[in-house]
């Protein structure tokens, strides 16, 4: 009998802005038994950058983050060879950050996008409540909303109809998401 994890390969992108509660429902999705990403490569990307810099991203700065973002999200991509996986964030997310760092999209990034394509990408409506201990994300409140519209409209952009997951608990959406896909409950 073949389970969602040994057939064909299936890749879904689970994407937001800041306050989307991307940490919540991935912490679900493991719970549950299902294939994703470990953490938050970009964040990580980020942390590692600002420790480095000792400060955050400036506009010099932004270029090399989104090709080194570019290079973790496809390298994960390329490392899944079967089944199904749970991405944390895609690589259409980098037309929304460039964008929202006032960039224009670079030739890695729209190739890569022609070449790595997902099956399904859900949008994490956004949470009513937005808190960063770390400080990591760099957009103030002010901004969560514009960049959570510019990930949507660089999904667009990149030919996707995402599907919009309504702003709940994580458990719900992650059975809105599973019967969007038809995957059974745990």
């Amino acid at each position: 009998m073949t389970t969602p994890h040994d057939s064909p390969t299936r890749r879904y992108v689970v994407t937001g802005g800041p306050s989307a509660g991307k940490e919540a429902i991935f912490e679900a999705i493991t719970a549950a038994g299902l294939p994703a990403t470990e953490g938050e490569p970009a964040r990580e990307i980020y942390r590692a950058h600002r420790e480095r810099l000792g400060r955050h991203l400036e506009v010099g700065d932004r270029r090399d983050y989104s090709r080194e973002v570019l290079r973790a999200f496809v390298d994960e991509y390329c490392a899944h060879k079967r089944g199904l996986r749970f991405y944390n964030r895609g690589i259409p997310d980098g037309y929304g950050w460039d964008r929202f760092f006032g960039l224009s999209p670079y030739p890695e990034l729209e190739e890569a996008t022609r070449i790595y394509r997902y099956d399904t990408v859900f949008v994490l409506d956004p949470l009513s409540t937005f808190e960063d201990e770390s400080d990591v994300v760099f957009a103030k409140d002010r901004e969560i909303r514009r960049v959570h519209e510019l990930i949507v409209q660089g999904y667009y952009d990149a030919g996707y109809e995402p599907v919009f997951v309504p702003a709940d608990d994580a458990q719900s959406r992650l059975d809105f998401i599973r019967a969007n896909l038809r995957l059974p409950a745990t």
